[in-house]
């Protein structure tokens, strides 16, 4: 049975919902690094660091190599750091946005515990 393509892009983003993924995608981000590189960066024990990368290599979203007795992790092609950074300006503009409604509350005034007043 072949999956329809939005379900597949469900699975993808599935995938994506751990802030260790995404921390580890972000530093990938910058270049191929080492299980101790990426250790000194993400505040974890190394189990569960290599629970999370093996999650990632299973999707196929990073690659892993030996050199020697070091294993180096990488993006598995420049698309996933575009994605990264797509979702940073995103959510960049949108808390911005967030941001300027709330000095515009701010400067009508009205402070949030202020009730309105009722008129007679």
């Amino acid at each position: 049975m072949v999956l329809p393509l939005y379900e597949r892009k469900a699975e993808f983003f599935r995938t994506l919902g751990h802030p260790v993924r995404i921390r580890v995608l972000e530093l990938l981000g910058d270049g191929p690094m080492t299980v101790r590189d990426l250790l000194a960066d993400v505040d974890i024990e190394a189990s569960s660091l290599s629970q999370q990368l093996s999650v990632l290599r299973r999707a196929g979203i990073v690659t892993s190599r030996r050199d020697g007795s070091a294993v180096i992790y990488a993006l598995a092609g420049p698309d996933v750091a575009d994605l990264m950074r797509a979702a940073r300006r995103f959510l960049t503009e949108m808390l911005a946005g967030q941001a300027e409604l709330l000095e515009s509350l701010r400067g009508d005034g009205v402070d949030a515990d202020d009730q309105p007043s009722v008129r007679r």
